[in-house]
């Protein structure tokens, strides 16, 4: 390159600096003014005299120049230490940039050598800032070392065959916990994959909402397996081969006013005697055909028989159908012919889709239990959250407990509604049959950033797990783990329940974690805290027409975030990052609980939720819990309405057919802007890890060991297989071979750890997003095997599919 050309390639190094500093500092002149970091600016202000000097062909350019990168390796290592994703947006564009200073067509026009002057000193600074690089990578600042405790405390109470799986968590307790044994971290790197089987049901027919998702974890009877797809399905497979036995159809309703389009799983009973099968109401059992005028009937062109053992099926158009496991035909002897019940009955504010049970129902003690989910954030006049106990051989209903008149749980008079708008169970419940009690999760009363207009009733139970007499539905105690909740924190996972030795003593304790990351443990008779539970001051301040209350409480058991600071802002580059700082220190943000507001508040940990659904995996034997916290902020901001009809948040008008419009809040004072805290490149703001396993002991509330989990090579442009730590959507499931798996995070992957460190042991790729819990069960070859759904998830956008894939060690 001659004299011309390097005069040119230095000069428009000239212009990037001078770009490069007049971004950083006018952004870090507003940061400075809004009381964040004032380095930016000075960094800012340092280049811009670097670029002057270099467009002057002067060689103390480069001395400044070096000057700020020195400046800006000591304020990174100061805010970040040895934290090589934390560091890689502060240093990365700098270092580039003076990489790009020291090349000979650079130092040519001022006149310098590599190796003197004021280029020996840009080189040497450039230089400590390649040596830093290296040893952040060997540093992993967010791990947690530890061991859990090894020793089994107490025999798993087995109420099923060891190789079989009843329920969503495999037997009513939740656990999702196996007592098989012959996958061990010894061996767990030589699972393969036995078999694959496609169901055919993929998202993207007409009438799909966004949230079209493949999250079921399948039962296991004999040598069947039961699931269920997103366009609700039933299919049986032959558990050892994968082959399909048959499948069932309900001939759903379409279109539906669907936020969700999912099944997460079946009913089971097994086989009973029906001779004293209550007769069903027909008062009632007219009012149910009468509720929605069209709704199929499962016996009407089906195949049909007399049910001992029964499948219960939710479906997406409200209604509960019983199943054949043996031949997939509808039970002629439920529902007084219909083979269904119909979940609208008695059911306010009638709207196919709206509400319908997402989980699988509760069965113990010949009660059949059943919740729904209602639409979030539409409108101040949705469904009913009461949650209805029916008899398993019948359908007749036995009891119903609605929040909103939590004393009447006798039957509802037949021409009567249950409580509109009242909070829902839309995750899975659990029961003890030996209490006689089933626990339920519940959810906030819509809309979810606004309560100034909640009744009593509704302060008591929002956000709360309850424990329900089986038989008559009566309440026996009521633990609530949020107050007056603002934030969309509903109770999302199942309650898990255990047994666990405290000072020597056998405690019947229920696990429940939380979406704001506490995992409270109680004593499941009584709902009184196990480990301590304290109430902490809250940030306070709502919205005109709202309160917030004065306390919250936070459990001895916590994965509770540290606050976000402008010390833990991300991006690619510096110039994201800053715009990051900025953006926080605009939004309302006080910490955890920050009340909802016009200007716009920071919400974390944010409705994502550190625990969703997909809940915890605990050994009853070692009494220990393998979690999986994640990590996002969102942003919701308030928008004033002025009517109940215009659309406000929709910004690209209303959605097709009956598709609710999300986040309108008809009815209320406010409609609700809510959205992940993202870089302006679509990057979250707050830096990595966003995705951990966990392993705890729930004996003493210790947090054993803690490590990041998932890469980015399913969420960056090109395939990086960067181990950043990201959140998941699904649960895992332990074994007694002490490995625990995992499917749920959003890298196509399925990972297989060790329980006792959290050390990850073995991985396998997925065809597309295991957004589901995985299971483990014995085939009828003797071996064990691990079963994975691998379908993705609509709203959060992995790879679509329709995948059930079985791997087992080699014969």
């Amino acid at each position: 390159m001659d004299q011309t050309h390097n005069t040119l390639f230095l000069r428009l190094m000239a212009v990037l600096l001078a770009l490069v500093g007049l971004a950083l500092a006018g952004g870090g002149g507003w940061l400075l003014a809004l009381g964040g970091s004032w380095f930016y600016l000075a960094l800012g202000l340092l280049l811009l005299v670097a670029a002057v000097l270099l467009w002057q062909r002067r060689p103390a350019g480069l001395t400044v120049f070096a000057a700020g990168l020195l400046a800006t390796l000591a304020w990174s290592l100061a805010e970040s230490g040895l934290d090589w994703w934390a560091l890689a947006p502060r240093g990365g564009l700098p270092v580039v940039l003076g990489l790009l200073l020291l090349l000979p067509w650079a130092l040519r026009p001022l006149g310098q050598r590599l190796l003197r002057g004021p280029a020996l000193v840009l080189g040497l600074v450039v230089l400590a800032c390649l040596v830093a690089a290296p040893l952040s990578l060997l540093a992993d600042p967010h791990a947690r070392q530890g061991r859990l405790p090894v020793q089994r405390i107490a025999e798993d109470p087995l109420t099923i065959q060891p190789g079989e799986w009843h329920a969503y968590g495999r037997t009513g307790f939740g656990q999702r916990f196996s007592p098989l044994d012959q996958i061990t971290p010894a061996n767990v790197a030589a699972l393969e994959m036995a078999w694959q089987y496609r169901t055919g049901d993929v998202r993207g027919r007409p009438g799909d909402p966004q949230e079209t998702t493949f999250q079921v974890t399948p039962l296991k009877l004999g040598n069947r397996l039961f699931l269920c797809t997103p366009h609700q399905l039933v299919i049986a497979l032959d558990a050892t081969t994968g082959e399909e036995v048959w499948r069932y159809d309900p001939d759903i309703l379409n279109p539906l006013a669907l936020q969700h389009l999912t099944c997460r799983g079946l009913g089971y009973a097994p086989t009973m005697d029906a001779a004293d099968a209550p007769a069903p109401d027909p008062a009632r059992l007219e009012a149910a055909r009468a509720a929605v005028p069209g709704l199929p009937v499962a016996t009407e062109g089906a195949e049909t028989t007399r049910c001992g053992a029964r499948l219960f099926m939710p479906t997406a158009d409200g209604r509960v159908i019983a199943l054949d496991p043996e031949t997939g035909a509808v039970c002629a002897d439920f529902g007084a012919g219909t083979g269904q019940i119909n979940l609208w009955a008695n059911m306010p504010n009638v709207k196919p889709g709206a509400y319908y049970s997402t989980s699988p129902p509760a069965v113990a003690n010949g009660v059949l239990v059943v919740g729904g989910t209602v639409l979030d954030n539409v409108s101040t006049n949705e469904q009913s959250g009461v949650i209805r106990g029916y008899d398993v051989r019948s359908g007749a209903l036995l009891w119903n407990w609605d929040s909103g008149a939590p004393e009447e749980v006798a039957p509802i008079a037949a021409e009567a509604t249950y409580t509109a708008n009242s909070p829902n169970a839309w995750s899975i419940l659990s029961v003890d049959a030996g209490l006689g009690l089933v626990y339920v999760p519940l959810g906030n009363q819509p809309p979810d950033q606004f309560g100034g207009n909640r009744s009593p009733a509704v302060e008591r139970f929002s956000s709360a797990v309850v424990a329900l007499d089986l038989r008559q539905g009566a309440l026996r105690w009521v633990f609530q783990t949020v107050h007056h909740d603002l934030w969309d924190y509903d109770v999302p996972s199942q309650p898990t329940l255990v047994d666990l030795t405290i000072n020597g003593a056998t405690v019947p304790a229920l696990v429940q974690p939380t979406k704001q990351g506490e995992i409270f443990v109680l004593d499941r008779r009584t709902g009184q805290p196990l480990l301590p539970v304290r109430e902490v001051a809250a940030p306070q301040g709502a919205a005109e027409g709202d309160f917030t209350a004065a306390t919250q409480p936070v459990s001895a058991l916590s994965f509770d975030p540290p606050r976000l600071t402008g010390r833990q802002m991300w991006g690619a580059t510096l110039l994201d990052q800053l715009a990051c700082r900025i953006q926080l220190r605009r939004l309302r943000y006080e910490g955890r609980y920050t009340p909802p507001s016009l200007q716009g508040s920071l919400v974390h940990p944010g409705n994502f939720g550190v625990f969703n659904w997909g809940g915890i995996a605990v050994d009853p034997e070692r009494q220990v819990a393998f979690t999986t916290p994640a990590y996002l902020a969102f942003v919701s901001r308030l928008v004033p309405r002025a009517d109940a009809t215009t659309l406000y948040v929709q910004a690209d008008g209303a959605p097709p057919g009956p598709l609710p419009a999300l986040n309108e809040n008809f009815g209320a004072p406010y409609a609700v802007e809510l959205k992940p805290f993202l870089s302006p490149i679509g990057l979250p703001c707050q830096q990595p890890p966003w995705g951990y396993v966990a392993g705890a002991d729930l004996r003493t509330g210790e947090i054993a060991w803690q490590h990041r989990n998932g890469t980015v090579r399913d969420l960056s442009p090109v395939p990086l297989p960067f181990r950043l730590g990201v959140p998941d959507l699904g649960g895992p499931v332990m074994t007694r071979g002490g490995v625990a798996f995992m499917s749920g995070t959003l890298d196509d992957f399925v990972r297989g750890y060790d329980v006792t460190t959290g050390a990850q042991l073995w991985e396998s790729r997925l065809p597309a997003g295991g957004q589901a819990t995985p299971m483990t069960y014995l085939g009828a070859d003797g071996r064990q095997y691990l079963l994975v759904v691998a379908g993705g998830h609509g709203s959060l956008g992995t790879t679509p599919g329709d995948h059930v894939i079985a791997y087992a060690l080699p014969r």
